[in-house]
């Protein structure tokens, strides 16, 4: 079955129709569990299923999920976790907790849920730890360059304990935000059309001078400048338009996030840099959580975890079979329909650029961020300490058969 075939048969309008009905969350849960096409009769009957079992009783909460630009056709493209979790926690506290999944930037966009649910306008939001950054900065702790040397990496550092002393603890801290679970990849750069009739990209020289999106990250501009990179700030909703018009030459961002944001007709070029992370994640207003009862407390850290372990492995698949990030490239897949060329860059260009960017070879580029970093997180090294967790697997571990733990505990 071919990309979005569930739901293609669903127009916006029926969508919407069924939506009106039911409403929205219980629709877009219903539409997530298909798995194979589906009518607007068989989405009608699924919806209103799972509306009754959803108000079988009164909600103790009703927690508001802003999922910035996601819904239930782009969700199966890039593999967030963000309806498998609300239906998990609905299920599993037996409806005392209530989701109310709004997306397609209906409540709050890439750069803004962070701040709504700051300000409790939303209690749970979806969005890159990067476009969030500007929010809540202390999330650049995750955007040193080359810290993870793959995707393995990343997930075995979610799962670990470290994480909460590294990452969870410092951003609940200081911003309030309860990290719950991310999806992993790497970034590179999404080269636009005026690259389609170049040569496949092989080694970094030939990105050098080039004009590239940069997201709400301090550190990927860091990064991005000692590679020359030229990074130019643009929103990620008016990024596609930078591309088509050849405003920028690319964007550095991942994969799945061009197959998701529709983005691909305008890209020619995906070169795979992995020179820092691209994490789509999902975090919690801290007081929220803590206004819960301690058995509801569980079970959103018991549905964190399931989500993530589904996201560890469908994000993985989903990057073969549906977006096409993989050589050779399947045919039918969201980049082969749309011409999009993968560019895996040799080890050689990978060190080449890490030799030019990262804190371990050019600490002097990281020296400020790094030292407020640290600072933010209590006196430890943000850096060395990420690294080296991230260097506890072996290099070529699959990123589907790294170990899943409960990190919250020890």
């Amino acid at each position: 079955m071919g990309v979005g075939d569930k739901l293609k048969h669903i127009s916006r309008r029926d969508l919407f129709k069924v939506a009106g009905t039911y409403g929205m969350s219980s629709t877009l849960m219903a539409a997530g569990t298909f798995g194979g096409a589906m009518s607007l009769a068989n989405l009608a009957s699924a919806a209103e299923s799972t509306y009754e079992r959803r108000f079988s009783k009164p909600a103790k909460f009703n927690l508001k999920f802003g999922a910035s630009g996601f819904n239930a056709r782009n969700l199966l493209i890039e593999r967030a976790g963000a309806l498998e979790f609300a239906r998990d926690l609905e299920s599993r506290t037996d409806g005392e907790i209530r989701i109310e999944f709004i997306g397609d930037n209906q409540i709050c966009g890439q750069l803004s849920c962070v701040e709504k649910t700051q300000q409790g306008i939303v209690d749970i939001y979806a969005a890159s730890t990067q476009n969030s950054a500007g929010g809540a900065p202390y999330l650049n702790v995750l955007d040193y360059a080359y810290m993870f040397p793959s995707r393995a990496a990343q997930y075995h550092f979610l799962y670990s304990p470290e994480s909460q002393r590294i990452l969870r603890d410092p951003l609940e801290a200081r911003h309030g935000l309860k990290f719950l679970f991310s999806h992993c990849e790497l970034r590179g750069i999404q080269l636009g059309l005026g690259w389609e009739d170049r040569e496949t990209v092989t080694s970094i020289e030939q990105l050098f001078g080039t004009k590239n999106r940069v997201t709400g990250t301090q550190l990927g501009r860091i990064a991005m400048e000692a590679l020359n990179l030229n990074p130019v700030p643009v929103a990620w909703e008016e990024t596609l338009d930078g591309l088509k018009q050849g405003l920028i030459d690319g964007a550095e961002t991942w994969a799945s996030a061009v197959a998701y944001a529709n983005m691909s007709p305008v890209v020619s070029q995906s070169v795979d840099l992995r020179f820092f992370c691209g994490t789509e994640h999902t975090s919690m207003s801290a007081s929220v959580f803590d206004s819960l009862d301690g058995y509801l407390q569980d079970a959103v850290m018991e549905s964190s975890y399931l989500a993530q372990v589904h996201v560890q492995a469908a994000n993985e698949a989903a990057l073969v079979k549906t977006v096409g990030h993989s050589d050779p490239q399947l045919p039918g897949t969201i980049f082969a329909e749309n011409n999009v060329r993968n560019a895996f860059l040799a080890d050689d260009q990978i060190k080449m650029a890490e030799e030019m960017c990262s804190p371990e070879f050019q600490p002097q580029l990281w020296e400020e961020w790094r030292e407020r970093i640290n600072g933010w997180a209590g006196g430890i090294d943000t850096y060395q300490d990420i690294y080296n967790v991230a260097r506890e697997i072996p290099v070529d571990t699959l990123p589907e058969n790294v170990e899943p733990r409960r990190w919250w505990r020890s």
